[in-house]
């Protein structure tokens, strides 16, 4: 495996003192991961998460920026002086509908939204890292300065686009995140563009048994359109997706011609350059299903984000760290959930871990106690994310984090009944380390630094970023519920 030999004589040179200090602050990032899980909100509705992230950056006495991009749950915090300036990117949003009671291996619905993709500890360990980088900074007199971004809307609401768009990382150097995971490794950069559309059909209304020519049906407008996408499949890349969702079928009344209905299309492809022109596609058949129908159609672009453009360089600093650090210590009371958990699932999920992480599957294995060394794997795309943008943005570099059973599927009840327990708090500080270690080696390497930022620049002298958000899009912003 290739090592770069400066960022090896740093990691020796500076030894595990990096460790000590994220391990120095454990209880109380700990107790915010909990706090987040235990008020869990949807995209851009995280008030009550975002104010205790703001609330930790006053007590680590960050110097803080409110509303970045006009978004009142978007924040960051900074701490140091001169120097490269390091970005180290959190989330705290939920999803709808997963709420869950956490320590339970079966299901147990809250009736809320739930962390089912292990935000309330992504947002956590980044802060987490970034406090570790800070005092090691001052301890150790390096110039330099480390920014935490609390990033809401990560799911499906593409807030780091807008900010993005709005020029808030133009000061920065290098970028590091990470994300919940059931095995650990560096998180290669392979992942899809997407933008969400909605179309909205207007027909006529008219009484569905006694006239029903009068009408113009917006329903079957949606109803067709949906079919010609099914049809388009055929003719997409391979590793091109498009996902739809009836946001308005018209009503509940089948005596009644629609005269209203909206669907919303999720078009993915691997490259952003390849998301116009099946955008296009996708365009023009809801165009042909208004002439079908004789109804009109408007489309509304509701977010969108840039596939992740990798770096190199930066995937090395932060292998040499991971691989040097070794999995997260699991135990032997971490155990019994995790087996509990894996009874919930087929053989498939977990056959599948093993397969990403190129491993032969081991059925007695519950949590993982390997690094997938980088490059090792097959690798595949594995959804989208608006840390694609970033990416674009400045170097962008990023973990995976065991943190929940082998198997555990992302976006279910099984993980977010994992979120509070022993094991994910484990995993949460092990990634706390890795980025805080990889930040370190930056620091205390200007030339690898430079050689990130190099190799961004040509990717991008090669292909420029174009921000797959139109400029009259907007965050939509949810007022904050008393």
């Amino acid at each position: 495996m290739r090592r770069n030999d400066a960022v090896q004589g740093i990691i020796m040179q500076n030894g595990d003192r990096v460790w000590d200090l994220v391990e120095a602050h454990r209880p109380e990032f700990v107790a915010l991961a909990d706090r987040v899980f235990d008020t869990p909100e949807v995209a851009y509705d995280e008030y009550a998460s975002a104010e205790a992230h703001l609330q930790a950056l006053q007590a680590a006495g960050a110097r803080i920026t409110r509303d970045l991009a006009g978004i009142p749950t978007a924040l960051m915090g900074e701490w140091g002086q001169g120097g490269p300036l390091i970005a180290i990117l959190g989330e705290y949003d939920a999803l709808p509908a997963l709420g869950q009671e956490p320590g339970v291996a079966e299901p147990r619905p809250l009736g809320n939204a739930g962390h089912g993709c292990g935000h309330n500890l992504l947002g956590s360990a980044a802060m987490l890292a970034a406090v570790a980088l800070r005092d090691w900074l001052a301890e150790t007199g390096t110039p330099g300065r480390v920014r935490y971004y609390g990033c809401p809307a990560e799911e499906g609401g593409a807030a780091k686009t807008f900010m993005v768009r709005a020029g808030l990382f133009a000061d920065v150097d290098a970028a590091i995140s990470w994300h919940p995971a059931d095995m650990t490794g560096v998180f290669e950069a392979v992942s899809l563009a997407n933008t969400r559309i909605d179309f909205t059909f207007t027909g006529r209304a008219a009484h569905a048994a006694s006239s029903p020519e009068l009408g113009r049906s917006a329903l079957d407008a949606v109803e067709l359109m949906n079919v010609a996408v099914n049809y388009l499949r055929e003719h997409m890349p391979d590793d091109a997706r498009v996902h739809y969702a009836y946001l308005d079928a018209g009503g509940e009344a089948p005596n009644v011609v629609q005269a209203k209905a909206t669907v919303r299309q999720l078009i993915r492809t691997r490259r952003l350059r390849d998301l116009r022109a099946l955008e296009g596609r996708v365009r023009k058949i809801a165009e042909g299903a208004a002439l079908m129908t004789e109804t009109q159609v408007s489309a509304k672009v509701v977010s969108a984000v840039s596939d992740l453009l990798g770096n190199s360089v930066l995937d090395r600093v932060m292998e040499a760290e991971m691989q040097r650090l070794g999995a997260p210590d699991f135990d032997a009371a971490d155990k019994p959930l995790a087996d509990a958990i894996r009874a919930t699932l087929t053989p498939e999920h977990i056959a599948d871990t093993f397969r990403r992480a190129g491993r032969p599957v081991d059925p007695d294995l519950a949590l993982c106690d390997f690094v997938v060394p980088l490059g090792s794997a097959p690798v595949a795309a594995q959804g989208s994310t608006d840390v694609g943008d970033v990416s674009w943005a400045v170097p962008t570099v990023q973990a995976w984090v065991a943190t929940c059973a082998i198997g555990t599927p992302f976006h279910t009840w099984q993980l977010t009944a994992q979120g509070k327990s022993p094991a994910a708090h484990k995993g949460m500080v092990h990634a706390a380390k890795i980025m805080a270690a990889t930040g370190r080696a930056l620091f205390a390497a200007p030339e690898v630094l430079a050689a990130a930022k190099a190799e961004h620049a040509r990717h991008l002298a090669a292909e420029p970023y174009i921000c797959p958000m139109p400029d009259e899009v907007q965050p939509p912003i949810r007022p904050r519920r008393s």
